[in-house]
């Protein structure tokens, strides 16, 4: 088994990694466990994984943890969802604050139960002078709806001559705070973007494990930045 972490190099690190958190519900059903079973697991990877993201260099992780599509699940698991979204942050935020983590959050607010609302903008009031990383969780996000809501806010303040442009664009995205994605994995052996981070992923590099979520520790967050290091990036150029 390669050790990667001593395969990278110093550079290039990706500044901003996103990650679609993927099979946490197949990681349970192989072990004759819950759904909520695998999503308690899989919040559980997400600390280890910022201490190595912290060691490695990189600026940004943006973490898919829930879409606008799947509010389609059965309304029991989505209730568990938001309940363990409460929990992880009451539990994490000393931790996040004292490693200097920012959290940011990407999506919308509207139909979150109003305790998981407070939640995350406390997380994110709370460490926003942090400098070390940012932490971004995605949360009732979809690509495409944030590029329209982007769209729309724009044409609300634009003036009436006023371009449309890509810089003006990002400024009205979610994460204009946030470089664009140089790294994106997925999770668990489905090759798609499912609605993830479609203008900020442009040019990302995509990694694809059939690890599932649950069993993703930094070896394999390493393998990936690894990966990244082999991959000449032209942009369009030659």
């Amino acid at each position: 088994m390669k050790d990667y972490r001593s395969l990278l190099k110093p550079k290039p690190i990706p500044a901003h990694v996103a990650i679609i958190m993927d099979g946490n519900g197949r990681w349970a059903k192989k072990r004759s466990l819950p759904r909520a079973a695998g999503h308690r697991r899989g919040a559980e990877i997400i600390e280890p994984m910022m201490d190595t993201a912290i060691e490695l260099g990189i600026k940004a992780v943006s973490l898919y943890a829930f879409s606008t599509e799947n509010w389609a699940r059965p309304r029991t698991e989505v209730m568990g969802l938001w309940r363990l979204q409460e929990e992880f942050f009451a539990k994490k935020i000393d931790t996040m604050r004292s490693r200097g983590i920012r959290v940011l959050h990407s999506g919308s607010l509207k139909r979150l139960p109003p305790s998981t609302r407070r939640t995350i903008e406390e997380a994110v009031a709370s460490t926003a002078k942090n400098r070390r990383m940012l932490l971004n969780f995605c949360i009732n996000y979809g690509g495409r709806q944030e590029i329209v809501g982007a769209v729309n806010r724009w044409r609300e303040q634009a003036g009436p001559k006023e371009e449309f442009t890509e810089a003006r664009m990002e400024r009205h995205l979610y994460t204009r705070d946030l470089p664009a994605v140089d790294l994106l994995i997925r999770t668990s052996g489905e090759y798609r973007l499912s609605n993830f981070m479609l203008w900020q992923a442009a040019y990302a590099e995509l990694v694809f494990t059939d690890v599932l979520w649950p069993d993703f520790t930094s070896r394999h967050l390493c393998r990936a930045v690894y990966e990244y290091q082999q991959r000449e990036r032209r942009f369009g150029g030659l």
